[in-house]
């Protein structure tokens, strides 16, 4: 047996192409791929793939070409096994643009979509077929009763596809409403079945359905339709498989229309206000359906905002980060060396005029404020007290006799006799103590305490904790370091003048968060900043920030100020001393708070 050839052999010579390949490039518009019954073989193949999951069936067949052969938009045929669908529900999209298989490419095609839901929801739950014999009135009444129900089903099982159904209702519905096949009052009924039938298994909202549910009650009459409603509502409850039920709903359908229709007169113009009607509530969907999609589309950029937002800020911190460690390497440089800004030696400007060896009350001082630390970082003991029905522990004669008495009783034990205290030792928290000194030339009489109390909180912190860490820098525009981040306690005392301009405060925190780990929580931190705070704008703003990131992170910081004239520095714990000298006692006091808060 021959095999067709779906590849033909070109109808060309090779002259011919060469010939023709010149006038590839004419000026015209590319020749767009023409629309064949052929060409649509493919989307019905990938509508089959996506029927499984709709449906749960696998034995279906979709046929996707342009017209049916029933004339509606789509049918399902169940003894054939067949989904029929009309190919013109894409337009104006061509064949070759549509890829069914790719979920999410139905987002592109939504009435068309919700169309073959509908019918995979007649595929999964139409399961019951007619008997024979059926009154041919009965049956059809029965099939208009089954639109909303298979919706209805399909809705338990699939919720996200509402949105679809929604979208295909004006499609599905509006040839019935045009062309109707019933007449009057049927008429009527049949609208309030495909509208108010939607409405009540939850495809339509209640306030889209106004306008037909108005009409219909004043049409058909409120009796009725409250007839009408029990009979679908009920409809809605049956199984996939019982046919005896649904032909009995069907029946009594016929039944109340037949008893009321006499009685009520026909509107002459009922097809034009069913379809008015109709038209207003599909017109009533679609705009709930716009703004849902404009809130989805405006939450969705929000998120896609926040999110860019979120990694800007990440990548800026990062990039904070970065600069915060070559700055803390360029500063805490060996040599001992001002820098500037970016990092680079600066040729002159350093504010250190030599060392001294220590005062004996400094020492003195030193040892004290080592003993205060270390007495507000001793943590008691902690107590783990647990019970147990078997030794080790304390035996509670209580625990015990309820225990026996449990036994005794038949009942399960569950008394604990036994009692087990377990005493760990809590560890002692580290010191971090960064100061910042401006030695601008406003900051004169704070150069000697400050140099002393950086000796005495660096001698202290070494003293009392080897894991304790404090350094010392000097700024105005340049930064210069006075004490190190180091576990050894200094020997001598670093003295300095302050002649400098401009203040680079941002900078030297910085540098002391970097090198001190002042935001990383483990450990009582505190940041010293000595200053008058007599800042410009930009230079105020810099410092803030990076106090409050301090500050959010837990870390303590503290403003002294030795004049009147000095400003407060927004994010700090000021503290005015009107005299000079006692600065080290105050950086002492704090330190010793910063670490009993610690936990």
């Amino acid at each position: 047996m021959s095999a067709h050839h779906h590849v033909q052999s070109p109808a060309t010579t090779r002259d011919n192409d060469a010939d023709l390949a010149r006038w590839d490039d004419d000026g015209a518009p590319p020749a767009q791929p023409r629309s064949s019954p052929d060409a649509w073989l493919r989307v019905g193949a990938e509508l089959g793939d996506r029927l499984v999951a709709l449906s749960g069936r696998q034995d279906l067949l979709v046929t996707c070409r342009p017209g049916t052969r029933s004339g509606a938009p789509a049918a399902y045929f169940p003894t054939l096994g067949e989904v029929e669908f009309d190919a013109r529900l894409f337009a104006p999209l061509k064949p070759h643009e549509i890829h069914p298989r790719i979920v999410g490419d139905e987002e592109r095609y939504p009435a068309a979509w919700g169309v073959f839901v509908h019918e995979a929801a007649h595929a999964a739950h139409s399961l019951w077929t007619q008997p024979a014999g059926a009154d041919p009135r009965v049956v059809e009444a029965a099939l208009l009763l089954e639109e909303s129900r298979v919706e209805g089903a399909h809705l338990i099982t699939r919720p996200t596809d509402r949105t679809y159904l929604r979208t295909s209702a004006r499609t599905l519905v509006m040839p019935d409403i045009a062309h109707p096949t019933l007449k009057g009052i049927e008429h009527a009924a049949a609208v309030a079945a495909l509208i108010l039938g939607r409405r009540d298994v939850g495809i339509l909202d209640p306030g889209e359905t106004r306008a037909v549910a108005d009409l219909c009650e004043k049409v058909l009459g409120a009796d009725l339709l409250a007839t009408l409603t029990r009979i679908w509502t009920a409809a809605h409850q049956c199984a996939d498989h019982d046919a005896t039920t649904m032909l009995a709903h069907a029946q009594k359908w016929c039944d109340a229309l037949d008893t009321a229709t006499p009685a009520l007169p026909v509107p002459e113009n009922l097809t034009d206000l069913l379809s008015g009607a109709v038209v207003a509530v599909m017109d009533s969907a679609a705009a709930t359906d716009a703004a849902d999609l404009a809130a989805q589309a405006a939450a969705t950029n929000a998120m896609a905002a926040q999110s860019k937002a979120q990694a800007q800020d990440r990548a800026q911190r990062a990039g904070q980060r970065r600069k915060a460690a070559a700055t803390a390497k360029s500063v805490f440089n060996a040599r001992g060396t001002t820098v500037t800004p970016d990092g680079t030696p600066a040729p002159h400007g350093n504010p250190v005029t030599g060392t001294r060896r220590p005062t004996a009350a400094e020492q003195r001082a030193a040892a004290r404020l080592s003993r205060a630390l270390r007495a507000a970082a001793y943590r008691e003991r902690t107590e783990e007290r647990t019970t147990s029905p078997t030794p080790p522990g304390r035996l509670n004669m209580r625990a015990a006799l309820a225990r026996d008495a449990q036994r005794a009783a038949g009942s399960v034990p569950t008394a604990e006799p036994f009692t087990h205290t377990r005493r760990r030792n809590s560890p002692t928290p580290p010191l971090r103590v960064g100061i910042a000194v401006d030695v601008s030339g406003s900051m004169r009489a704070a150069c000697a305490p400050v140099a002393s109390a950086a000796w005495i909180v660096a001698r202290a912190a070494a003293l009392t904790d080897p894991d304790s860490l404090t350094a010392t820098i000097a700024y105005d525009q340049h930064l210069t370091a006075l004490t190190r981040p180091t576990h050894r306690a200094p020997e001598r005392v670093t003295t300095f003048d302050a002649n400098g301009g401009h203040h680079n405060l941002g900078d030297a925190i910085d540098a002391l968060d970097h090198g001190l780990e002042l935001s990383r929580p483990g450990a009582g931190r505190l940041l010293v900043i000595v200053t008058d705070a007599r800042y410009n704008s930009d230079e105020t703003t810099q410092a803030a920030t990076r106090v409050k990131q301090l500050t959010t992170a837990g870390c303590a910081v503290l403003q002294l100020t030795l004049t009147a004239q000095s400003l407060h520095l927004p994010g700090t714990t000021l503290l005015h001393l009107p005299q000079p000298s006692s600065a080290p006692a105050a950086i002492a006091t704090a330190a010793t708070d910063a670490i009993r808060r610690t936990r």
